[in-house]
């Protein structure tokens, strides 16, 4: 599995990154090919020290072949587009594959 995160800094305005996102962003999500699963929140805080981001987003794909196409794509190339629209503060991506762990 290989997993994108987007982590979004505080934006000039709280309360329009809300609304657009859940309005406007995610519904392009629901429609994005791709992802096997995705997630976000507004309610990020660091543990300890660090950096505290306003929002995360993530989503899992079967591997990094299948999230590089799903960015490639009219759909993909349409999301990022987007975040011009709400994400004022910026935003930080990352990708990795993921490893299992046991407990």
């Amino acid at each position: 599995m290989h997993k994108l995160v987007v982590l979004y800094s505080e934006p000039a305005d709280p309360d329009h990154f809300r609304d657009y996102y859940v309005a406007n962003h995610l519904p392009l999500v629901k429609n994005w090919p791709g992802p096997l699963a995705w997630r976000y929140s507004f309610h990020v805080a660091a543990i300890e020290g660090g950096t505290s981001y306003f929002a995360v987003f993530e989503a899992d794909f079967a591997d990094a072949a299948a999230m590089e196409a799903a960015l490639a794509s009219p759909h993909g190339r349409q999301l990022a587009a987007d975040v011009a629209n709400y994400a004022t503060g910026g935003v930080a991506i990352i990708n990795y594959p993921v490893q299992a762990g046991t407990a």
